[in-house]
């Protein structure tokens, strides 16, 4: 099994309020959709007195996509207050096994040990893992002037190992014969912080690029040099002041940064929702889990036309039994709006991400009409 559905984490912080800026017609559009869930959940105008917490935290790249699903969520139900904590991956999943959060965001699924853990914690023994947010891991760069640019593996490999440390290297030059690229240093920019998205990066690293990239897959940079800074936003934020950074991050905050694209086979791909969703179709399914673990091995290798590899599968993991009655069903309506069409589109809207399929879907079905409480 790949380690890159696997993350080791140890980092605390307190859940807070997650700070909503959308559109009226997105929050609109939402409550629509959470409408026609509610009576699929099966709460009719029970549904309606949702009230309590609800709380969750974890990885960062999900932001954007939570901005979303919380106006949708609370349009539908204002009487649940509603927090989530951007604190990365290795946070949130503390925190849920802690027994501190109903749910968490992560960008990778539970190791052996945190699953037995998680286990513990939940009333029945039983744990849900959705893969709600799928989303490219874009390497994002500031060269001016340099517009598009093309990397094999092995190079993207040589730059963040330290191995290649000027834009007009000729191995950077060998697959951009049409750019002009300057003489100037590259600044390799990484997480500090335990995070999914790093676990990801350097899963595909090792697996793709194993002659150059020795380290195994890992949550916390294994490497010593370079720049780093915490959550997507600080890495994101020292490339963009920067001139001859780069750096990876969920593709969904590349902004006016350059974005590479990848090959793969015979061509180069560009991180898209399309191309995301491609890898993570003809990718299979962790063995051994339980009935509502649905956690995905990504194939890093793959060769297919359009597919893309360096994807972040971040997954929702909370209890199928909570202790508490309203923590269940809180958590219950707030999946099912997740992985509604509805709700999925607006993540897509909010932040690039690719709409989980149908299959997908249908089986997070399953496991969200599952949650209930301990009697």
């Amino acid at each position: 099994m790949s380690r890159g559905t696997e993350l080791k984490l140890r980092t605390k912080t307190r859940a807070t309020a997650l700070t909503v800026a959308l559109a009226g017609t997105l929050a609109l559009a939402a409550c629509g959709a959470a409408n026609e869930q509610g009576n699929e959940g099966g709460g009719g105008d029970d549904q309606q007195s949702l009230s309590g917490d609800l709380v969750g935290a974890g990885a960062s790249s999900q932001q954007a996509a939570m901005e979303a699903w919380q106006a949708g969520f609370q349009g539908e139900y204002p009487d649940v207050n509603f927090s989530y904590d951007p604190v990365g991956s290795g946070g949130g999943r503390e925190q849920f096994i802690a027994g501190n959060t109903d749910f968490a965001g992560s960008d990778a699924a539970l190791d052996e040990e945190e699953l037995a853990a998680a286990q513990e914690r939940c009333a029945g023994g039983e744990i849900f893992e959705l893969p709600n947010y799928i989303s490219p891991i874009a390497v994002m760069y500031n060269l001016p002037g340099v517009d598009e640019l093309n990397l094999v593996p092995a190079t993207i490999a040589g730059i963040f190992s330290g191995a290649i440390t000027n834009w007009n290297d000729p191995a950077i030059a060998a697959d951009n014969p049409d750019a002009t690229l300057p003489d100037l240093p590259v600044t390799a920019v990484h997480r500090a912080d335990d995070s999914g998205t790093t676990d990801n990066f350097t899963d595909y690293l090792f697996q793709a690029a194993g002659e150059v990239w020795t380290s195994e897959p890992d949550g916390v940079w294994p490497l010593q040099g370079g720049e780093a800074a915490n959550g997507t936003s600080g890495v994101v934020g020292v490339v963009e002041g920067r001139e001859g950074a780069i750096t990876y991050a969920d593709a969904s905050r590349a902004g006016d940064l350059g974005v590479a694209s990848v090959r793969v086979g015979e061509e180069f791909v560009a991180p898209t929702a399309e191309s995301a969703s491609a890898v993570v179709e003809n990718s299979p399914a962790v063995e051994g889990r339980g009935e509502y673990d649905f956690a995905i091995e990504v194939n890093r290798e793959t060769e297919g036309s359009g597919e893309y590899p360096i994807v972040l599968v971040s997954y929702h993991i909370g209890c199928i039994e909570y202790d508490d009655q309203a923590a269940a069903d809180n958590v219950k309506a707030f999946m099912e709006y997740v992985i509604s069409e509805d709700g999925q589109a607006a993540a897509e809207e909010n932040a690039g991400s690719a709409p989980i399929s149908d299959a997908l879907r249908e089986q997070a079905q399953g496991a969200v009409e599952a949650i209930t409480a301990a009697s």
